[in-house]
Formats: C-alpha cells, sequence, structure tokens
C-alpha cells in the first residue's frame, strides 16, 4: 500500500513537476494550489506528511503548518522556501516543523525528507495503534494479539469453557498457561467459585501431597490442625496443576483416582469426600510422546487429555509482539512514573528479529528495562549473528507459516502455492514445530 502525502504548490509547473516526481518514488500524492483546500482534506488521521511552499496568495504555508499543528502536532510539515524566507523556516522549524527545502532544491534531497517524513509519520500512527489497542486490552495479556492461532485459541478457549471438560494446556515457560486457565474458569459456569493454582514443580513431594489432598490432625508429626487440601478448596471450582509433568509417580496414582472417582481422601482418614471441580493441568512438555513424556503416567495423561490447547510460542506469532510491548510498556510507565516509550526503529527490529525463548514473560521484562532506561535504545552489535544456514531455515519457516496463513490452513493449497511434496511438506512442518491446525479458519 503506497503512503499517501499531501503537496501544496500554487505554481502549476512546479506542482505537476513535484507531483510527477513524488509519483514515480512511490506516495499517493494529493495536490493542492491553495491552503485552504488542503487543510479540508487533512485530519488527524491523515497517514502521510505535508509538503507546502511558504509564500502563497490568501492562506501562507506558516499559516497551514499552525494549522496543521493544531490538528495533530505529530504530523510532518516540510516547508519550501526561497532564498528570502530562510528565517522563516528556521523559525518554523524550532517551533515543529519537520523539515525546510531551499528552491531550486535538488529531487534527492527533497525526496530524502519525504521518505523520512513518512516513515515518521507510519511509526507515529502505529504506536497510536498500538497504545489504543493495548489500553483497550482485557486483564488477559498474553492472549492479546491478531495472529490466527491466537484468534482461533481465544475462540477454543470460550467453546471449551462452557463445557465441563478436563482441560490440558500445553505451552512453552513464559507462554502464558495460567491466563488460558484463568480464562476457562472466567467463561464457564464455575466463575463464581474458586480457581485453586498450585505448581506442581515447586513443591517437594512431601509437601506437595499435602498441599493437594490435605490432612486430619494428627496425620504426621508436626500436623496440629486439620487442613483442606487444594483439591478439596477447588470444590465447585476449577483446580489449575502447573508443570503437571513434575509430578512423582505416587502423586501421580492418587491424582489418577480423583480424576476417576471425583473423590478425595485426605491424609490421616478414611474417609473420601466427593467432589465437584473442574481440573486444568498445563505442561512445558508434549505428554503424548513416549519419548518427552518420561516417567509420567501414560493412563493419567489420557485422563487429563479431554481436551487440549496448544499456546503458540510468541516467535511464531512475531506479528503480536509489538502490541504486547506497547501494552507492557504503557503498564511500566505507570508503575515507574516515567514516560512510554515509542516503538522506534531500533525497538521494531528487536521485536521483530529476536526469538523470545522466555516469550510473553521475557517481552514484559524487556518492556520494563526500555522504560527504566536501562535498556540501551539501541542494541550493541552481536558478536555473532546467525549463520547462513539458520537464516534459511528462519525464512523458509515463515515461508510455510504465510502459506498456511494465506490459504487458511489447507495442506493442499499450501503445498502447491510452495511447490513441496506431501512427505517433505509434513517433515518440514515437524522439523519447524509448525501446527497446521493453528491457521486453519473456522
Amino acid at each position: 500500500m503506497t503512503q499517501p502525502i499531501l503537496l501544496v504548490e500554487d505554481d502549476a509547473d512546479l506542482r505537476a513537476a513535484t507531483r510527477q516526481m513524488l509519483a514515480l518514488a512511490g506516495f499517493d500524492v494529493r495536490a493542492f494550489e491553495a491552503a485552504e483546500p488542503a487543510l479540508a482534506a487533512l485530519g488527524a488521521d491523515f497517514e502521510g506528511p505535508v509538503i507546502t511552499d511558504i509564500r502563497m496568495p490568501r492562506m501562507s504555508g506558516l499559516q497551514l503548518f499552525d494549522q496543521v499543528r493544531a490538528l495533530d502536532p505529530d504530523l510532518p510539515v516540510i516547508l519550501v522556501t526561497g532564498h528570502g524566507d530562510i528565517d522563516l523556516a528556521v523559525a518554523a522549524l524550532k517551533e515543529g516543523a519537520y523539515d525546510f527545502i531551499p528552491k531550486p532544491f535538488d529531487a534527492e534531497r527533497l525526496l530524502g525528507a519525504a521518505r523520512r517524513a513518512a516513515e515518521k509519520r507510519r511509526l507515529v500512527l502505529e504506536n497510536r495503534r498500538l497504545r489504543a489497542a493495548a489500553a483497550a486490552a482485557p486483564d488477559e495479556v498474553p492472549l492479546l494479539g491478531d495472529a490466527p492461532a491466537m484468534r482461533r485459541l481465544r475462540e477454543t478457549i470460550r467453546g471449551v469453557a462452557a463445557m465441563d471438560v478436563d482441560v490440558l494446556i500445553l505451552g512453552e515457560t513464559g507462554s502464558g498457561k495460567e491466563v488460558v486457565a484463568r480464562l476457562l474458569h472466567h467463561w464457564s459456569g464455575r466463575a463464581k467459585h474458586h480457581f485453586v493454582a498450585l505448581n506442581c514443580g515447586a513443591l517437594p513431594e512431601s509437601v506437595l501431597e499435602s498441599e493437594l489432598f490435605g490432612h486430619e490432625a494428627g496425620a504426621f508429626t508436626g500436623a496440629q490442625k486439620r487442613r483442606v487440601g487444594r483439591i478439596e478448596h477447588a470444590h465447585r471450582g476449577t483446580l489449575f496443576l502447573d508443570e503437571i509433568e513434575s509430578c512423582a509417580p505416587a502423586t501421580q496414582v492418587k491424582l489418577l483416582r480423583v480424576l476417576e472417582t471425583r473423590e478425595v481422601e485426605p491424609l490421616g482418614t478414611n474417609e473420601r469426600r466427593a467432589l465437584d471441580l473442574r481440573v486444568v493441568a498445563a505442561t512445558k512438555v508434549d505428554l503424548g510422546d513416549p519419548a518427552a513424556r518420561g516417567s509420567f503416567r501414560e493412563d493419567l495423561y489420557y485422563r487429563l487429555n479431554v481436551v487440549t490447547l496448544r499456546i503458540p510460542p510468541l516467535r511464531e506469532r512475531r506479528e503480536d509482539a509489538p502490541l504486547l510491548f506497547a501494552h507492557f510498556a504503557q503498564a511500566a510507565a505507570a508503575r515507574f512514573g516515567r514516560p512510554a516509550p515509542e516503538i522506534g526503529p531500533a525497538i521494531a527490529a528487536r521485536l521483530a528479529t529476536h526469538d523470545w525463548p522466555g516469550n510473553v514473560r521475557e517481552l514484559a521484562h524487556y518492556a520494563d528495562r526500555v522504560v527504566l532506561g536501562v535498556e540501551p535504545p539501541e542494541a550493541p552489535p552481536a558478536a555473532a549473528g546467525p549463520t547462513l544456514p539458520e537464516r534459511v531455515e528462519r525464512f523458509e519457516a515463515e515461508e510455510i507459516r504465510a502459506a498456511l496463513r494465506a490459504s487458511g490452513g489447507d495442506p493442499r493449497a499450501t503445498m502447491e502455492s510452495l511447490g513441496l511434496p506431501k512427505k517433505t511438506f509434513y517433515d518440514k512442518l515437524r522439523r519447524y514445530g509448525i501446527a497446521r491446525a493453528d491457521f486453519a479458519e473456522g
């Protein structure tokens, strides 16, 4: 899409020549012979810069600049001046004009200024859009985004939330597994009851069992009073078990019994207590893969795997990184009492090229550092960039994702557009960790 530019010049020949030059450079030129109709065509959301002569009848270029500045102080105005107007143009620069070009001007000089002004305008409007979207975002921050996989995930969560089934969430560290679990609870009929979360990997086995199942007074040394376990506390609500793969085999056996009978037997008693709860478990490893599953019980996996929700890592939805950064930067600016940063070229490049192994959590910390000023505005040159094969692989993976996105996840159409045999296509999906279902429509 070509970027618009507004040209105001009362000299018909110069206006025609300048218009042609800008059009050949790729701009969508809107040319006017006077300031008044040009101003009427402008709005605060105009997507390009303004180029105007200073000396014109009725409304001068400087008066037009004042009007544009009142309309939107971030809209770049380039002043074209005669020799006698240079002092006026310099004064206008101090007032916020973007640049001035003295007559007779060199074509490349004007084109260079126009391109820089157009890029500045694009960044300003993009930052405004991101700030507005971030401000309007709900609390479920890691699920922000317009990538097809995220839209599909949100739709699936809403559908699954209404069904009272257990759910297994698969996602890398920092991708937002607990947020998905909380959404399942919030959008379900259990929302008025407890959401009980426990990280199974954060506690030793002996403590984990007591936390999960509870105990009676005197059940073991130090158990001076009865404690209701997390499972029982989640009655009528949702129990979220993070890092379920970390549970010891003995704990897995007891969990399996709870899932099958919907009863809990606290330590120190033979009494079984009936439960009404939804269990949502989360893992960062693919428990469906025997090699990755390790000591995790296969029967417990199949009991949990009624519905599996996969959260795509941030590197698979890079287009969402600017929106997430804007949200976190705004939150950090409010928290630290500092101005929210703009997404300039250096930050944009970092968002687009970094692989974000820590996913949304890593991006949030990066935004904090930028707001605090401890992250340099220009990243230092890397000691060694990715190798040529790595760059080729990254390009190939992005091309496959783009083709899947364009075809709505249709494998036949994708293979035809890429010119790939079926076996090669599916081999590459596995190699790059691309889930075709994430791009399917509807």
